[in-house]
C-alpha cells in the first residue's frame, strides 16, 4: 500500500560479527601454553628419579656437580643464541641483582642436593612429599611477607592442604626433614627470584646462578 513504510529487508542490514577481543585471545593462549608447559615440566621432573637410578652408584654431590657444569655449557649456548651477553654482564655489574641471584643459586643448590640425596637413598616418597608441601610454603610467604590477600575459598583450599600434609606426616612416623628442606628451599628460592623477576630474563637469571655454582661444582667433580 502506498504511504505505508515497509521494513527494510534483513539482507540489506549491515551484519556485525561478534568476536572476542584480541586481548582475551592472547590471555587464553598464554594460559593454555602455561598449563601445557607446566604439565611438561612436572612430567619430566617425575621421570627424573629413573634417570638418577641409571646413574648409580654416583652419589648426590657427583650428580649435582655434573648437572651444574653441563648446565653452564648449555647456558653459554643459550646466551649466544639469544644474544644476551650484554644483559648477563649487566646482571653481574648490578650488585643488588647479582647478590639476589647468588642467594637464589645457593637455595636451589640445597634443593637439588636434597632431592637427589632423597631419591638415590631410597627416600623418593619423602622427596615427593616436599613438593606437595612447597605450595603451602609459597602461600605462607605470600600472605605473611608479601601481604597478599586470599579469598575464603582459597583459605579453605589451603586448610585442606595443611590437613593433608599433617596426615601424611603423621603416617610417615618421623619428622620428614628431606621434605621440609625441599619445601622451604624451593619456596624461598621462588620468593627471592620474585624480587628480581621483572628486571632480568630467564636465560640471564639461570646463567648467573649456574656461573655462581660452577666453580664449586668443578672442584667437586675433580675430587670425586
Amino acid at each position: 500500500m502506498e504511504g505505508v513504510p515497509t521494513p527494510p529487508e534483513t539482507s540489506s542490514l549491515p551484519k556485525t560479527a561478534v568476536t572476542a577481543p584480541s586481548g582475551l585471545k592472547a590471555v587464553d593462549k598464554e594460559t593454555t601454553a602455561g598449563v601445557l608447559f607446566g604439565f611438561g615440566a612436572y612430567g619430566l621432573w617425575g621421570l627424573l628419579p629413573l634417570y638418577f637410578f641409571a646413574l648409580m652408584p654416583a652419589g648426590a654431590v657427583e650428580i649435582v656437580a655434573n648437572r651444574v657444569v653441563w648446565s653452564l655449557l648449555f647456558c653459554i649456548l643459550l646466551v649466544t643464541v639469544t644474544r644476551s651477553w650484554r644483559a648477563l654482564a649487566n646482571a653481574f655489574r648490578e650488585r643488588s641483582m647479582f647478590g639476589t641471584l647468588a642467594l637464589a643459586a645457593a637455595l636451589i643448590a640445597v634443593n637439588w642436593l636434597t632431592y637427589t640425596y632423597g631419591v638415590t637413598t631410597g627416600q623418593a616418597v619423602e622427596a615427593a612429599l616436599g613438593y606437595f608441601i612447597n605450595p603451602l610454603v609459597s602461600v605462607l610467604l605470600g600472605v605473611l611477607v608479601l601481604k597478599e590477600k586470599l579469598r575464603p575459598l582459597q583459605w579453605a583450599a589451603v586448610g585442606i592442604g595443611f590437613i593433608a600434609v599433617g596426615v601424611l606426616t603423621w603416617s610417615y612416623g618421623k619428622l620428614p626433614w628431606i621434605a621440609l628442606t625441599l619445601a622451604f628451599s624451593f619456596g624461598l628460592y621462588g620468593f627471592v627470584k620474585k624480587r628480581v623477576g621483572p628486571k632480568v630474563d630467564a636465560v640471564t637469571s639461570l646463567s648467573v646462578e649456574t656461573i655462581v655454582l660452577a666453580p664449586i661444582a668443578a672442584v667437586a667433580m675433580v675430587v670425586l
